[in-house]
């Protein structure tokens, strides 16, 4: 009897715990359910930090260190400290807002992307990472929910130059970068310096594997496969690598009209078919590697004078560094070729701007891919086209990235344009993502 009596007792204890979880459970789980942004303080705040840097053309020039630049940084911080963060600028510039959690001593999850932009681009390039990362914590504390981890948004140091001030967190920002002149037309130092920062105690900023719970950024597609097919979240599943060269083309500046064509040493007629051979290169082999020379410059640059001296852009990219260095062996050997044959002389000259290729997280791909699920959302696996500040975090935290569609595909343009259901879609996902993550 006594046995029956306390198995009687269990099994109703028991019950009761079962029930109590159940009920509980349920009930919290409930309460994140029906959590959700608000989407047109998203809208309104994305068309507010465009007015910093606004273009005739409708799009922004928000170059990092720029004084737009500056100006929006200061609307970022206001927006984070109505959201209740406490703000840091570190040493290289980066705006960190910091929300506390239960357990004070766990890593933070990070969230977060940039708010510069490239000469005469759009409105939600990195802009949206940031808005939607700050309304996610305002979400949160409008009501009154503390996560169990500390949690970070990341506000990076000119993303458009060369991943700036993710490179400074993962302890690869070196003097030479530093050195770099940026879209301002300032050296990345003295724009570090411009923005709070203090480019002399740069380590101070590295972080180390552990530090970080987790990163995840929200972006717009800045291509056409999500609204092609008409998919609404894009689960990022590696960012590819880049590569950028100074293309020095050397030949002779000579009077145009006494010079005959064959006695010519031609730097644009170089330049010209070395452009030609990148796009032959990159097209050439399988995959999704792309090559563009984007920016030249020519000397002495009148027309009745044959160019002699011409400083061109080279970029590659691709998922694979391999790759990479395989193209641009292929395209050196191309201008070997090129240099013989117009009497130039060509040397290339390696940018310290480069990004590694980066594979995401799989199980943060996999919490992403259950909240779109949870949120009546389609979504796909997919590469990412273009670099982020992801790809630097991912060497050292686990890290994932949310697309959202760009209508036309249509980036760094002032014609960029992501919907406003677009926009609140992604900062759902990205909410959810956070609290499976902290859990």
């Amino acid at each position: 009897m006594r046995r029956s009596a306390v198995l009687r007792r269990v099994i109703f204890t028991g019950t009761l715990f079962f029930c109590w979880v159940v009920f509980f459970g349920s009930q919290s789980f409930s309460q994140h359910e029906k959590l959700r942004v608000n989407a047109n303080r998203i809208k309104q705040r994305i068309m507010e930090l465009a007015e910093f840097g606004k273009t005739q053309q409708g799009g922004v020039s928000r170059v990092a260190f720029s004084e737009a630049n500056i100006q929006g940084r200061n609307y970022i911080v206001s927006l984070m400290k109505e959201a209740g963060l406490k703000i840091q600028i570190d040493e290289a510039g980066n705006i960190i807002g910091q929300r506390k959690g239960k357990e004070p001593k766990l890593p933070p999850i990070l969230f977060g992307s940039h708010i510069d932009s490239v000469p005469n681009g759009g409105k939600y390039d990195g802009a949206l990472g940031v808005i939607g990362a700050i309304e996610c914590v305002q979400v949160l504390d409008e009501n009154g929910i503390v996560t169990r981890h500390p949690l970070e948004v990341v506000v990076f140091t000119d993303e458009e130059g060369g991943l700036v001030g993710s490179r400074a967190m993962i302890g690869e920002l070196t003097p030479e970068a530093l050195e770099v002149v940026s879209h301002s037309g300032k050296k990345v130092r003295d724009g570090i310096s411009a923005v709070g920062g203090n480019p002399d105690e740069i380590s101070l900023v590295m972080r180390h594997k552990g530090e970080i719970k987790a990163f995840i950024e929200i972006h717009i597609e800045q291509g056409s496969v999500l609204e092609t097919k008409n998919i609404d979240i894009g689960i990022v599943e590696g960012i590819v690598g880049i590569n950028w060269w100074d293309v020095l083309i050397e030949g002779f500046s000579n009077h145009a009209g006494t010079t005959p064509m064959d006695m010519r040493h031609d730097a644009l007629l170089a330049a010209a078919h070395l452009i030609i051979a990148v796009n032959r290169v990159a097209t050439g082999v399988p995959g999704r590697q792309v090559g563009t020379v984007g920016r030249i410059q020519c000397e002495p640059g009148a027309p009745n004078v044959i160019p002699g001296r011409v400083v061109m852009s080279l970029e590659l990219r691709d998922l694979s560094a391999k790759k990479i260095n395989t193209l641009y062996e292929k395209i050196q050997k191309e201008a070997k070729a090129i240099a013989e044959k117009t009497k130039t002389k060509i040397s290339f000259t390696p940018i310290d701007a480069t990004a590694v290729p980066a594979p995401t997280d799989p199980q943060i791909s996999k919490f992403i891919a259950e909240a779109a699920q949870e949120l009546g959302l389609t979504s796909i696996l997919m590469p990412s086209g273009a670099g982020h500040d992801a790809q630097n975090i991912a060497r050292i935290a686990p890290t994932g990235m949310i697309f959202v569609p760009s209508v036309g595909g249509i980036s760094h343009s002032p014609k960029e344009y992501t919907r406003p259901e677009d926009m609140a879609n992604g900062a759902n996902v990205l909410l959810f993502t956070i609290l499976k993550i902290d859990q």
